[in-house]
């Protein structure tokens, strides 16, 4: 059990120091933090002058919560990505590490960033934008986006998961990041969407943790979205155990066909 946790948390913060190249101030704030800020500011003057929404708190929540999604996705691809560039997934995946802390164990400092970036962006909302949530809706709030970005964590290990085959996945990483901006309600309410999309987007993380985060800024207590909470957390625990599943099986795949540091 000893072994087993220090690989969970001590290895998935040296695998993190690591392996991303966004730790340097100089990449990190331009890109984790940057990019976010103007994407709050460009939809939510977007919304304004189309009136898509009655208030600003429709894009700036929305946003806030889904720019999470940018280090959740791209981290956990670049978990499998920058492992096989550098020449040590053969190595990690030859040890007799346990699976379940090697894979969730990277996880966690992707979760702990997601939170940040997301924080940011409600920070932005807050500063720039004249953004209130409503009294007493911090904690609740917090938690909505804990469970969310969680839940969109999930989502990126099964993207890296298909990395242990595919050859430019990173391309994956990026359209799936726009398609949650798109499927999501991010922008644009889902009962304006077409059907199918709002099918799709039901499936996908993000979905209903933004509308549950929403309604939290706008008053509600947490009883009130515990439904839509508890859908976004067994959306995030089934992704998990696909990701995991996905990851053994094609592990066992590159093995039998000699793949596994093919670039």
């Amino acid at each position: 059990m000893v072994s087993t946790l220090r690989i969970f948390f001590v290895g998935g913060l040296i695998s993190y120091r690591a392996l991303f190249n966004w730790i340097e101030p100089e990449i990190y704030i331009p890109t984790l933090l940057g990019a976010p800020l103007f994407q709050i500011l460009f939809f939510t003057y977007l919304g304004r002058y189309s009136g898509a929404a009655p208030d600003d708190a429709f894009f700036i929540v929305g946003n806030a919560v889904q720019v999470c999604g940018m280090v959740s996705v791209y981290g956990m691809a670049m978990a499998v990505a920058n492992e096989r560039s550098f020449g040590t997934l053969g190595p990690l995946l030859a040890s007799p590490a346990n699976r379940v802390a090697v894979f969730l164990g990277r996880g966690v400092p992707v979760l702990a960033n997601g939170l940040l970036v997301s924080a940011f962006g409600f920070f932005v909302g807050i500063a720039l934008l004249d953004f209130s949530p409503a009294p007493g809706s911090a904690l609740p709030l917090a938690l909505v986006v804990l469970v969310t970005t969680a839940s969109c964590t999930a989502f990126g290990m099964l993207l890296g998961s298909a990395g242990l085959r595919g050859k430019d996945f990173m391309f994956a990483a990026n359209l799936s990041y726009f398609l949650l901006l798109l499927f999501c309600g991010v922008n644009v309410p889902l009962d304006v969407l077409p059907g199918w999309m709002e099918a799709i987007g039901r499936c996908l993380p993000l979905t209903h943790g933004i509308e549950a985060a929403r309604e939290v800024a706008a008053g509600a207590g947490l009883a009130e979205v515990g439904d839509l909470v508890r859908t976004e957390l067994l959306i995030g625990v089934a992704y998990a155990a696909a990701a995991y599943l996905l990851f053994r099986v094609l592990e066992r795949e590159s093995r039998r066909h000699a793949v596994l540091d093919s670039l």
